[in-house]
């Protein structure tokens, strides 16, 4: 579903992402995840578009991101994306900011779309607070909005970037749980995340960062399994995160 091959993208004379070559299959749930600064948001932006990249290519779904003449809007409308911090339109309502990308860019049906709105706010557990404006709500519900959000667009593929981070405590579950049920249903994921509990639940395989390179990139069990086998940097990585 997803391929990066070769990637490299300098921002001026620094590279902040280094000969990055990954595949994702239909149904996976890659978790990226890795210290500060190691480019895992950058990678995760270049998969539709946000970012330019000046090396490699992306791939998604087979469409080349390096070809110019692919249609970058059109791509990106397939491609979910999910911000760490929520993106809504504060002017709009919550339901209509589930309904205006699906009538404008996909040239839906009003009603059809309200209708597919209040379904997916209803599988996020929002279905009482279409009518409220983002401001109402808390941060976790602001993000189940956001995830709703994209899934109105029935995007092929789903990326999160960092999705939790920006969120007080008590209301990440609330927010892991929704993408938990993703997972579960067969949606092809990527996600960047410090949430090793939803790692090891529910990723198929995780990418450890470091320096703008891809250094681990095993399955699941291999990361959290035997830790000796991983490299000095992910080991240091694990051992600060798991010890609490």
């Amino acid at each position: 579903m997803i391929s990066i091959d070769k990637v490299s993208k300098w921002y001026g004379d620094f590279q902040v992402l280094t000969d990055c070559t990954t595949q994702v299959q239909k149904g996976e749930v890659v978790v990226v995840c890795g210290p500060s600064g190691s480019g895992k948001s950058t990678l995760i932006k270049c998969i539709n578009a946000l970012e330019p990249f000046q090396k490699g290519d992306i791939a998604v779904d087979g469409v080349s991101l390096a070809n110019p003449k692919t249609d970058l809007p059109k791509l990106r409308a397939r491609v979910g994306m999910v911000f760490q911090h929520f993106e809504l339109f504060p002017h709009l309502s919550i339901i209509d900011n589930l309904t205006i990308a699906p009538v404008k860019v996909l040239g839906r049906d009003k009603t059809e779309a309200v209708a597919k709105g209040h379904q997916l706010l209803e599988r996020v557990g929002l279905k009482d607070h279409a009518s409220k404006h983002p401001g109402q709500l808390s941060g976790g519900q602001q993000q189940r909005v956001a995830i709703a959000r994209a899934l109105a667009m029935d995007p092929i593929v789903m990326l999160f970037d960092e999705p939790t981070s920006a969120l007080d405590p008590e209301m990440v579950n609330e927010v892991l749980d929704v993408m938990v049920q993703l997972a579960q249903e067969g949606m092809t994921m990527m996600c960047v995340t410090h949430e090793m509990g939803f790692a090891r639940k529910v990723a198929s395989r995780v990418i450890f960062m470091d320096q703008g390179k891809i250094i681990e990139d095993c399955a699941k069990e291999s990361f959290f399994g035997d830790t000796t086998a991983r490299s000095e940097r992910a080991q240091q990585f694990l051992a600060k995160i798991l010890q609490h």
